[in-house]
Order: structure tokens, then C-alpha cells, then sequence
């Protein structure tokens, strides 16, 4: 699967939808197949500040449970909450299901992640 060319990602599989200050943040499709069938997701208020690497959450499936891992360090200022009672969205379309948004600390945090060829690398 091509890694929308507009996000920026990390080692932990998530992206971020990245635009003047804040950001959209979800899993990639690499890790909702890793997982299986998403049948929980637990994320944070709103309000919730987070530094860099930072749990946000947890996403829960019929193999496993992982933690969600912040992109940048900010605060929570969306959270998506249609995801608890449609956690499986995630699977049909993890680039499309953000999880939370997230105002930056440091807007320029998202230049270290990695792009998208550098993440298709990353899970070959």
C-alpha cells in the first residue's frame, strides 16, 4: 500500500496530518494489520498534554493491545470520539481515522518525523 505522500509518520506507526500548529494523528494501515480486528480504542480528554513519544492511549484488538504514541509533543485540543463505538473504521480506513488533534508545543518537531518514503522503507 502507497503512505499518503501529505502525512508524516514514526517509528511507532502512527501519522500526523500536519498543518499550521496542529495535526490530526492516527495508526497506519501497517499497523492496523499488524493488530487484526481493532475492537477497543481508549484515547485522552481533551486538554491532555503530551510531550513527544508520550502514550496517548491504548487500541485494542482480538490479538493484542498497544499502546498509541504521541508524533510531537502538544495538547489535545479534538479528541474522535465516533471511535468508541466504531473502533473497526480503523482498519477499513486507517489513514482516513484520526484519533486525536493535537496544537504543537513546537510546530517544527514534525520536520524529524519521517515522510513517506522513508516510513514505506521503515516496514518493508
Amino acid at each position: 500500500m502507497a503512505y499518503p505522500a501529505g502525512l508524516k509518520y514514526t517509528k511507532d506507526h502512527e501519522w500526523i496530518d500536519a498543518d499550521a500548529g496542529s495535526g490530526k494523528v492516527g495508526i497506519t494501515d501497517y499497523a492496523q494489520q499488524q493488530l487484526g480486528d481493532v475492537v477497543y480504542i481508549e484515547l485522552p480528554e481533551v486538554g491532555a498534554k503530551l510531550k513527544a513519544g508520550q502514550s496517548f492511549g491504548t487500541i485494542e484488538s482480538v490479538k493484542a493491545v498497544s499502546e498509541l504514541y504521541a508524533p510531537v509533543a502538544g495538547e489535545v485540543i479534538e479528541v474522535n470520539t465516533s471511535l468508541k463505538d466504531k473502533p473497526e473504521v480503523v482498519n477499513a480506513d486507517p489513514h482516513g481515522s484520526w484519533m486525536i488533534v493535537l496544537k504543537f508545543s513546537d510546530p517544527s518537531e514534525v520536520d524529524t518525523l519521517l515522510d513517506a518514503s522513508q516510513y514505506d522503507d521503515l516496514v518493508k
